[in-house]
C-alpha cells in the first residue's frame, strides 16, 4: 500500500542536475531524416550537407541591356572619335538574361551607344567579358550551399532552387506528446468553473515547441489516478520522441507521476533545487526521455526553456542558441532563500543611459509575471539575493531595442495604463509602455533614484489638502520636473453584486462578518484609506483584514469578486470591470512626474502627445467610467 504522502527522491543542486541531464542529453540520437521540397523546407534542419546539382546561370548570359560585341571591335572608341559597329554582325541587340550569342565576349550598355540604323556608335571601350554572367558565377555546381544542421532560411531557399536542388534531406520533426493531468483540469471550450482549472500549460508548452521546430500532440487532461496516467503514457509513447506529462511530479496525495513512472522506467532525477520548479521530474521509458513538468504555470515555463529546450535542440542536431544578454542595476534589493537557483522575472528599461531591472513578481503560478517581463536574473543558490543597485546579467525574453524603445512607468496602477500603453503602441508601434505597480511613494522613490522615466502618482497631503506637489517638493526638491495631469477618478468602497453585507460606510469596516482588503503601504489608496479611517476614529486593529494587501485595483477587486474579502477601497473603473457595486468615497487627482532628463527622449515624448492631445484616447478613457479628462495633459506643477 502507497502512502498518502510521497516525498521528494532526492533535491539535486541545479547546476549538477543540468549536468546530469545533459549527459543523459548526450547519449540520445539524433532525430530520424526525411527528404522534403525544397519550397516546403522553411525552418527544417538539414540532416545532409546540400551542394549544388547545376551551376547558376547554366549558361554565359548578358548582365544589362544593350549590345554584345567583341571587345577587340571597341578597342580605341572615344568621345571625338566613336567606333561604328554594323547590327547583325559586329554587334547584337541583347536583352538582361539574354544567353551571350556565340563568337561575342561583352556587352556594351544600351546607355552608352548611339543607334544610327544599321549602326551603333561606341565612345569608350568595353573590356572582355564585360557585363557579362559566366556560367557559374554565383553557384558552380557541386559547391556547398548548405552544411549539415543548419535551420534553413528564406534565402537558403532560393539559393537551393538556383543550385538545381528540388528536395532536401532535413531531420523529421521531433514529436512531444504533452499530457495535461488532473480530475480539476478542464478543456479551454469548457470555460471557466468554481473549483476547476483550464487548461492552459499545454498550449503555451505546445506552442514553445512549435517556436522550436517540434510538433506536438496533446491529449486531453487525465484524471490523476496512477492507473489512468499509466495508460495515457503507454498509449502516447509509441507515436512520440519526448513524454511531458504536466502537473502530479510533486509531493501531493494526487500526485501521482513518480509512482507510475517509477514503474514504467527509470527516474534520473526527482526534485531540483530551482525556484519555481523544483517538483520537475527528469526520467526514461522505453529509452524515450520522460519530462513530469509542474503545474503551476511559470515553473512549466522555466523547465521547458532549461531542461526541455536542449532536449529538443540535441534531438535536432543544434547546439542551442545563447539567449542574448544585457547588465543591468537592480532598482531594489531582493532576497532569496540559500539552496535554489532563483529565476528572478524583471522589467527592463533604459534610463539615463542605464539599465535598470525592477521584479515583476515571484508566484510561480503568476503566468503574467512572465508574460510582461523582459527578462529573466538568475540568483545562484549559494545566494541570499541580489542589493539594490548591484549591476546584474539579464537573460532578454524580448530584444535589446524593444527594451531601448520602451517607457518605464514605476508607480501607482491605474486602469487607464493599460488604455495608454495600447494607444502609445497603436500611435507609435514602435514604442511600448511598461509599468509596475508599487505605489504612489514607491513611484517618486524611483524617480529619485534615476530608476523611471514617469511616475503614476494620487498622493494626498491632509495639511493642504492638495494632491502630489507637496510630496514632490518634500522627496524630490532639487530635481527638475514636470508634472501633468492624467485625470480625476472616483475612489469608493467595492463591493459584492447587490451588497450582501449591506455595507453603508467605513463605520461597517469595524463589523465581525466584514472581512476587509488593503493596498500595499507606500500607495496613494492606501494612504486615503488611512485617512478615512483617522477621520472616523477607527483605529486600523479594529479592521478585519487591514493587513492583508493587493498591490493594484484590480486585485483588490479581485479579491471582492472571489469572495475572500467583503470589501476593498479602489477605483469604479475596477468595480465595474468585475461586476461589483461600488460606493463612491471621493474624487482624487492622478498625475503623470516626468523628471527632466526624461523629457528629451522621444519615447516619452510620444506618450505626452497622447495624453496632451489625443481626443480618441481621452473618450476612450471616460468610456471606462469614473474618469474626469477635463484637465487632461495640462501641466499642474514645474520645477
Amino acid at each position: 500500500m502507497r502512502p498518502s504522502r510521497r516525498i521528494y527522491l532526492k533535491t539535486t543542486p541545479f547546476p549538477e542536475a543540468l549536468r546530469r541531464w545533459n549527459a543523459y542529453i548526450s547519449g540520445l540520437p539524433r532525430i530520424q531524416e526525411e527528404e522534403v521540397e525544397v519550397t516546403e523546407s522553411l525552418g527544417r534542419i538539414t540532416s545532409r550537407p546540400v551542394v549544388a546539382l547545376s551551376s547558376n546561370p547554366f549558361y554565359t548570359s548578358s548582365a544589362m541591356d544593350g549590345y554584345a560585341v567583341r571587345f577587340e571591335d571597341t578597342i580605341g572608341a572615344t568621345e571625338v572619335n566613336p567606333k561604328r559597329l554594323r547590327l547583325g554582325k559586329e554587334a547584337v541587340e541583347v536583352n538582361t538574361g539574354d544567353p551571350l550569342p556565340e563568337g561575342y565576349n561583352a556587352v556594351v550598355m544600351v546607355e552608352d551607344v548611339t543607334r544610327e540604323d544599321p549602326f551603333i556608335l561606341i565612345y569608350s571601350p568595353v573590356g572582355p567579358y564585360q557585363n557579362v554572367r559566366a556560367v557559374g558565377e554565383d553557384i558552380v555546381e557541386s559547391e556547398l550551399i548548405l552544411p549539415e544542421s543548419h535551420r534553413i532560411r528564406p534565402v537558403d531557399i532560393g539559393a537551393m532552387i538556383g543550385g538545381g536542388v528540388r528536395r532536401v534531406w532535413v531531420r523529421r520533426r521531433p514529436v512531444v506528446g504533452l499530457i495535461p493531468t488532473g480530475g480539476e483540469v478542464v478543456e479551454p471550450s469548457e470555460g471557466p468553473q468554481m473549483g476547476k482549472i483550464v487548461d492552459f500549460n499545454s498550449y503555451m508548452l505546445g506552442a514553445m515547441m512549435t517556436e522550436w521546430g517540434c510538433v506536438y500532440k496533446r491529449r486531453r487532461p487525465v484524471e490523476d489516478l496512477p492507473h489512468l496516467l499509466e495508460e495515457a503514457i503507454l498509449d502516447i509513447l509509441p507515436t512520440v520522441d519526448v513524454v511531458a506529462v504536466i502537473a502530479g511530479s510533486s509531493a501531493g496525495k494526487r500526485d501521482v507521476t513518480p509512482e507510475v513512472v517509477e514503474r514504467l522506467g527509470e527516474v534520473i532525477l526527482h526534485g531540483i533545487g530551482m525556484r519555481p520548479g523544483k517538483p520537475v521530474l527528469l526520467a526514461r521509458v522505453k529509452d524515450k526521455p520522460l519530462i513530469g513538468v509542474p503545474g503551476y504555470p511559470v515553473s512549466a515555463f522555466i523547465v521547458a526553456e532549461y531542461l526541455l529546450k536542449p532536449l529538443i535542440f540535441h534531438l535536432l542536431g543544434l547546439d542551442i542558441e545563447e539567449p542574448e544578454v544585457l547588465h543591468a542595476k537592480m532598482s531594489r534589493p531582493v532576497s532569496s532563500p540559500l539552496g535554489q537557483m532563483e529565476f528572478l522575472r524583471v522589467k527592463v528599461g533604459l534610463v539615463k543611459d542605464t539599465f535598470v531591472a525592477t521584479p515583476v513578481g515571484r508566484g510561480a503560478g503568476a503566468l503574467m509575471t512572465v508574460q510582461r517581463a523582459d527578462g529573466i536574473v538568475e540568483i545562484p543558490e549559494a545566494s541570499e539575493g541580489i542589493g539594490q543597485g548591484v549591476t546584474v546579467p539579464v537573460r532578454l525574453l524580448r530584444s535589446k531595442r524593444e527594451i531601448e524603445d520602451t517607457v518605464v512607468c514605476i508607480g501607482s496602477h491605474d486602469n487607464c495604463l493599460d488604455l495608454l500603453a495600447n494607444f502609445l503602441r497603436k500611435r507609435y508601434p514602435r514604442y511600448s509602455l511598461s509599468s509596475a505597480h508599487v505605489g504612489s511613494m514607491g513611484g517618486l522613490i524611483a524617480i529619485k533614484r534615476g530608476e523611471t522615466h514617469i511616475a503614476g502618482t494620487h498622493l494626498l497631503d491632509e495639511e493642504t489638502g492638495e494632491y502630489n506637489v507637496p510630496f514632490i517638493k518634500r522627496l524630490l526638491a532639487d530635481l527638475p520636473l514636470k508634472v501633468f495631469n492624467l485625470h480625476y477618478r472616483l475612489q469608493g468602497f467595492m463591493v459584492k453584486r447587490g451588497n450582501p453585507k449591506g455595507i453603508k460606510g467605513v463605520e461597517d469596516l469595524k463589523r465581525n462578518d466584514i472581512i476587509f482588503i488593503n493596498r500595499q503601504r507606500g500607495s496613494g489608496t492606501r494612504l486615503l484609506t488611512d485617512k478615512i479611517l483617522r477621520d472616523a476614529g477607527i483605529s486600523a486593529t479594529e479592521v478585519r483584514g487591514y493587513d492583508r494587501e493587493e498591490y493594484t485595483h484590480m486585485g483588490v477587486a479581485s479579491q471582492v469578486a472571489s469572495g475572500t474579502a467583503d470589501v476593498g477601497i479602489g477605483i469604479l473603473t475596477a468595480a465595474r470591470a468585475l461586476g461589483l457595486d461600488f460606493i463612491p468615497v471621493a474624487k482624487e487627482r492622478y498625475d503623470i512626474v516626468v523628471p527632466e532628463y526624461a523629457l528629451n527622449q522621444d519615447n516619452v515624448m510620444a506618450l505626452l502627445d497622447i495624453i496632451k492631445g489625443d481626443d480618441e484616447f481621452k473618450r476612450a478613457v471616460e468610456e471606462l467610467g469614473g474618469y474626469d479628462t477635463s484637465e487632461m495633459g495640462r501641466l499642474v506643477y514645474e520645477q
